[in-house]
């Protein structure tokens, strides 16, 4: 079994008290982030869609990850309102899309204006949204690494490696034994390294195969780089230096990408642990017919672009066929690496 790497700047909770917890958006991980917490022996909410709600009332949670970890959660509290998520909530994990945030802000504002709330959310926008909606809560941004993916009614699988970094100040114990949470003090900069990194959510999403095997594929990697390069560019003109958020840092990523496969391959395994069953979770939005989160991502990049008068053709490129997709309703396209530079 591989070591779980270890996690610098995880601090001594202040407050020794569990808290009650919510998760707001009861998707793949918050059900797995919140899941851990409640195997953990937590008091931990779920805000959650029927079907969901559904599934985990007849078999419970179940929580698998890459490195063969399991863990079970029978009848976790599942629920459908945000007053009964929310009400009495000391801490709120905020895990919906981008595009919801301020709805989600405005239940928090009505039912629990005074509780901590965490955003587990990819992009670099909510937590602004969360704290404007919200000026009496102690908002905090975090990174959350790892891919999770929906592989069956209640089973959440973790594909990928990664500690949750999260912005720096007083957290109670919200730790478990395959769960860190990090302090760093540079959030804004880790989340654009994360955003850079999930930029090939949507590629994996139009190739339809899971990341390992796409991965191995140099087209692919190479298609991945350049994408990376052009957002790499635009943030520069901007002023932006985003933080490491893998074990290489951002502007070395596309030459590793670049890399003949034999080489990738060595490089890679020391940076990121991706088992076979991982993809991405805009792949799993197609697949279940959902809108995705292209406009937090590759949107950000090609409206930093637009505001410093130059363009990310690429990323642009991408976004378009990810829309296709998600007007035709059909699933993820299939696509091929020349398909998507067309």
């Amino acid at each position: 079994m591989r070591k779980r790497p270890s996690c610098a700047g995880v601090w001594a909770p202040d407050v020794l008290v569990r808290p009650r917890i919510a998760v707001a958006g009861a998707g793949s991980i918050g059900c797995y982030v919140g899941g851990l917490l409640a195997a953990a022996g937590q008091d931990v909410r779920f805000l959650a869609r029927p079907q969901v709600a559904a599934a985990c009332a007849e078999a419970g949670l179940r929580l698998t990850d890459y490195d063969g970890h399991a863990a079970h959660v029978a009848a976790p509290c599942m629920v459908a309102t945000a007053a009964d998520a929310f009400d009495g909530a000391d801490m709120i994990l905020v895990c919906v899309k981008s595009r919801d945030t301020a709805d989600m802000a405005a239940e928090i504002a009505a039912h629990a204006p005074g509780a901590q709330v965490i955003s587990l959310q990819n992009g670099v926008e909510n937590a602004g949204i969360l704290r404007a909606a919200l000026p009496a809560a102690d908002v905090r941004a975090a990174m959350v690494p790892f891919n999770v993916v929906a592989e069956g009614p209640g089973h959440y699988h973790r594909g990928t490696s990664g500690d949750i970094l999260v912005e720096a100040g007083p957290l109670p114990d919200i730790m478990t034994p395959t769960l860190k949470w990090c302090q760093v003090d540079n959030i804004e900069a880790v989340q654009w390294g994360k955003l850079l990194i999930n930029l090939g959510n949507a590629i994996n999403a139009l190739s339809d195969l899971p990341l390992l095997t796409q991965l191995q594929n140099r087209a692919w990697r190479r298609l991945m780089a350049d994408q990376m390069a052009e957002a790499l560019r635009i943030l520069s003109v901007a002023g932006i230096s985003p933080a490491k958020t893998t074990a290489a840092p951002p502007h070395v990523i596309p030459h590793i990408l670049r890399l003949p496969t034999p080489i990738f391959r060595r490089i890679a395994s020391q940076m990121l642990t991706i088992d076979a069953r991982a993809r991405s979770s805009m792949w799993e939005d197609l697949k279940r017919g959902r809108r995705t989160e292209i406009d937090a991502l590759q949107g950000a990049i090609i409206a930093l672009a637009d505001r410093h008068g130059r363009q990310a053709p690429l990323n642009a490129r991408i976004r378009q066929l990810i829309r296709e997709a998600e007007e035709a309703g059909a699933g993820p396209p299939g696509l091929t690496p020349e398909q998507i530079r067309d």
